[in-house]
């Protein structure tokens, strides 16, 4: 008998965590399934999804750079995904066999902060990329505001708060951060490889928290510089357990354990 499996694909894909995120919590509950990495390349992405829909065994797969947007093209989107967050990263196969794009980021995004009162209260996110979509989707269903985006080119960012309705300014990135409750960088400043994320945090109040989804490294320079004015962080591998564990349930139609989260973060940060 074959074995039931999910994966990832990506191009490239041999630095995708979910492998160890997914392999950890199949092992957790004793699920006979695997889950595994899948190197698709955009000339192959057509052909991947036409085997995979053919296969019995296949649950679905998370997406990863650079197929989230292209992969919409391969799948039916009940949730006009495209019209808001504008990329997938999970697809599973529907009760009628149908293949279905999601997207988890934005649940996974507010996972780590869902009990912080946020309603009414004043936002900054850096960076008006895909990741900003997903956390601005989110920002929009909570009553937050006014939200500050800073961004190299404001017009996108202009672009963004006018697409989620959300009332508030587009800037450029500034040295300094404004007065916000809640602080997200959804950039790639600060990551291994690109530039620093050098802000000033001083107009922050003492209740302030400060959000980098970035991961790699964990420990980034935003969060030092939170920490050095003890405000409360969540860093980006937070986000990146929060959004796999709703990614895992849809592909395997189980929650994942809450209890083994430490165990996972030594496993991944190893």
């Amino acid at each position: 008998m074959t074995k039931a499996y999910a994966e990832v694909i990506g191009d490239p894909i041999a630095q995708s965590k979910s492998p160890i995120i997914h392999g950890f919590w199949l092992d957790a509950l004793r699920i006979d399934a695997e889950y595994r990495r899948a190197h698709v390349t955009a000339d192959a992405l057509p052909a991947y999804f036409e085997s995979r829909s053919a296969d019995p065994d296949w649950r679905g797969c998370n997406v990863t750079m650079p197929h989230k947007l292209a992969a919409l093209d391969h799948v039916t989107d009940p949730g006009d995904v495209r019209g808001t967050i504008g990329a997938i990263n999970t697809v599973f196969r529907g009760k009628d066999g149908a293949m279905i794009g999601t997207n988890t980021d934005a649940a996974g995004f507010w996972a780590p902060i869902d009990d912080l009162d946020i309603a009414g209260q004043p936002v900054t996110v850096i960076g008006a990329g895909g990741a900003a979509r997903a956390v601005l989707f989110a920002l929009s269903r909570m009553g937050v505001g006014p939200v500050t985006i800073l961004n190299r080119n404001p017009l996108k960012g202009a672009a963004l708060l006018a697409l989620f309705k959300l009332k508030g300014q587009a800037l450029p990135l500034a040295p300094a951060a404004p007065p916000s409750r809640l602080l997200v960088n959804t950039s790639v400043l600060g990551m291994a490889g690109q530039p620093p994320l050098d802000l000033d945090l001083g107009a922050l109040d003492d209740d302030s928290l400060v959000y980098d989804i970035v991961y790699s490294p964990l420990e980034t320079g935003l969060l030092k510089a939170a920490r050095k004015r003890n405000l409360e962080t969540v860093d980006g591998l937070e986000m990146l357990i929060a959004q796999a564990a709703v990614a895992f349930e849809i592909l395997f139609h189980v929650e994942p354990p809450q209890d083994r989260d430490e165990d996972l973060r030594a496993l991944l940060t190893a």
